[in-house]
């Protein structure tokens, strides 16, 4: 906590930020037995990012060797500054793909300029994250919704899954062709499909489902990889086959590199920066909460922010793209025992020991192994079980889901986030301004003045109605609660009392209030009254400084429905009463005013 002094003041106003310094409150539980334990997570997990860097840069456009730059320094960053024991850092399906989708428009993938700007927005992404971080704004990815997140995915996986179908097949698609047409071209132009291509795709694919399938605890894409290499080997040297492959990677540290500061280029990137890092830190916090659920741990989301960004504004100086936290590495790495964020640490540092030998292995993987091998990480992505229940449970979440995905598979992907909480808010909104308004009337099962919802064997009393409002009463939701009190007055013109259960109304505006004051007014001119019961202290504060109380009448505001029935019940005409055969309430079978007993009679005001 900070503070603003001003001048000529003596009290502080309190600005709340965070300071990007490194976490190191898990330094104390580092000893002779978490150490061996982290040790072991690490070096797990420098062996599987070793495949998954090259397949990610693959995805991203980019030199395959840039996925292993980007989960060295950004890995290590994002460890010692952000606040999950087991969350890992590095280039992600995600990211990659948005940064493929977006840079293509500008630079050809893999050149000189197109590498510049992937750093460059490795950065801005970076300084993005950091700055919510700093400022505490965590909270904003409380406005993705669940139903968001797996459309997005979805899409994204279905994305990875199209765009890899040019190296599984080796074939040579039209530059420019669009995603959703991928498949048709291919089925229509088949017989130019490199049958070794695939033959080695088939034979990863294959490999791969099987060990996910039998062999769950060993790593399946570095054994997909292994065995779909060893064919791509066998074609070429023994069938005269020219299945390309990735080649030799450098086998040296990330050089170093210095983004782009231009307002030109910043001003084209700023939406993909924009979209990449609302995905990577909903990710980041998503990932991170669900290992400390198992774990017991308390994650800072404003923290993660800050490793976030941190990863990303000092790795785009170290040859890193944008990064994000990788679920099945921060699975993998709390599975594998790691007890602090030393095994990250240690995963980063062995990756970069690991390159100086293995990176000329790289030669001999092809492509379409590396396509297959995408498929995987593309299908993992689709989450069937999840989309399954959302289509089942609600028709809004349904139709936010596949929006989202749509527009990820037919538009950009880097759009897919902002029109799915666009959706998302809209539907919000609609919800909010048609809100559940209920007719209560009395339960004749309940022995106490206990009310309920009206059914069609329970009567409504025609001089007096009461009604309950669930939710937000402000000027989106006005409109629909004036029209159903308009439908009120029509449908029950004996009435001359109606009672408004506010108990459920959370907040209520200028708008609302207006409202109120309008049709206590309209009410009390055609010989009515409107009544307010149970309004809590904010609403009362409004109705009371606004002056609306007054137009109400104070009188006509009551603390429960029992108080609010005793005094509206001897201003009803009981001559009306004396004929009406309805007997609604307990008292209409005495069929005149009140009693003395009634004064003694309770109600359930918490069940209503």
């Amino acid at each position: 906590m900070s503070f603003i002094h001003l001048p000529g003041k003596s009290h502080r106003l309190p600005l709340r930020f965070h300071i990007p310094v490194p976490h190191i409150g898990w330094f104390g539980m580092v000893n002779r037995k978490t150490l061996p334990a982290d040790l072991i997570a690490g070096l797990t997990g420098a062996i599987i990012v070793l495949p998954q860097g090259v397949a990610f840069a693959t995805i991203a456009g980019m030199p395959p060797e840039y996925g292993l730059y980007a989960a060295i320094v950004p890995t290590i960053i994002a460890a010692l500054f952000g606040s999950s024991w087991h969350l890992v850092a590095g280039p992600s399906t995600t990211a990659s793909l948005v940064l493929a989708t977006s840079l293509t428009a500008f630079a050809g993938a893999g050149t000189h300029d197109y590498v510049q700007l992937a750093i460059t927005l490795a950065f801005m992404v970076g300084l993005m994250e950091l700055m919510l971080g700093v400022f505490r704004l965590g909270a904003i990815v409380n406005f993705i919704s669940h139903s968001v997140i797996v459309g997005f995915t979805a899409g994204v996986g279905i994305v990875i899954i199209l765009t890899q179908i040019r190296n599984f097949t080796g074939m040579t698609l039209p530059k420019g062709l669009p995603t959703y047409d991928i498949v048709p071209y291919v089925l229509a132009h088949f017989s130019e499909v490199d049958s070794a291509s695939l033959i080695v795709g088939l034979a990863t694919l294959a490999t791969g489902v099987a060990v996910k399938r039998f062999v769950p605890r060993v790593p399946f894409m570095i054994v997909a990889l292994l065995v779909g290499s060893l064919a791509g080997l066998a074609l070429n040297t023994y069938a005269g086959a020219d299945i390309a492959t990735v080649g030799h990677l450098p086998s040296h540290l990330p050089p170093l590199s210095m983004p782009t500061f231009s307002l030109e280029t910043w001003t084209l990137l700023l939406p993909t920066a924009l979209a990449l890092a609302i995905s990577a830190l909903n990710e980041s916090v998503s990932i991170s909460r669900a290992l400390a659920v198992r774990s017991g741990q308390h994650v800072d989301p404003n923290q993660e922010f800050i490793g976030q960004g941190l990863a990303n504004t000092i790795g785009s100086f170290f040859s890193g793209y944008v990064v994000s936290s990788s679920f099945n590495r921060s699975a993998l790495n709390y599975s594998a025992g790691a007890r602090t964020p030393m095994s990250a640490m240690i995963a980063g540092l062995s990756l970069a020991g690991i390159i100086m030998v293995a990176a000329p292995l790289a030669h001999y993987l092809p492509y379409p192994a590396m396509a297959a091998s995408l498929f995987l990480i593309g299908w993992d992505l689709i989450d069937r079980k999840n989309i399954a229940q959302i289509l089942k449970t609600s028709r809004p979440e349904a139709g936010i889901l596949l929006w989202t995905l749509l527009v990820a598979v037919f538009v950009q992907v880097q759009f897919a986030i902002l029109a799915g909480v666009g959706l998302s808010l809209v539907v919000y909104l609609y919800r909010t301004s048609n809100p559940r308004i209920v007719h209560l009337v009395p339960d004749p099962a309940s022995t106490s003045r206990k009310m309920t919802e009206t059914r069609s064997d329970l009567p409504e009393c025609p001089q007096f109605h009461m009604i309950r409002f669930n939710g937000s009463l402000f000027f989106g939701a006005v409109n629909a609660f004036r029209d159903e009190l308009v439908r009120c007055e029509k449908r029950a013109t004996d009435c001359r009392h109606l009672a408004i259960v506010m108990a459920g109304v959370n907040f209520i505006d200028v708008a609302g209030a207006e409202m109120l004051a309008q049709m206590a007014k309209r009410y009390r001119e055609r010989g009515a009254a409107l009544y307010l019961i149970g309004p809590n202290r904010f609403v009362l504060n409004v109705l009371e400084q606004g002056g609306y109380l007054d137009t109400i009448g104070h009188a006509n505001v009551f603390d429960s429905k029992t108080t609010a029935f005793r005094t509206v019940y001897n201003k009803l005409n009981h001559g009306i009463c004396q004929s009406c055969p309805l007997n609604v309430f307990v008292e209409c079978a005495r069929k005149g005013k009140l009693e003395p007993g009634f004064a003694d009679m309770r109600e359930d005001d918490q069940a209503a």
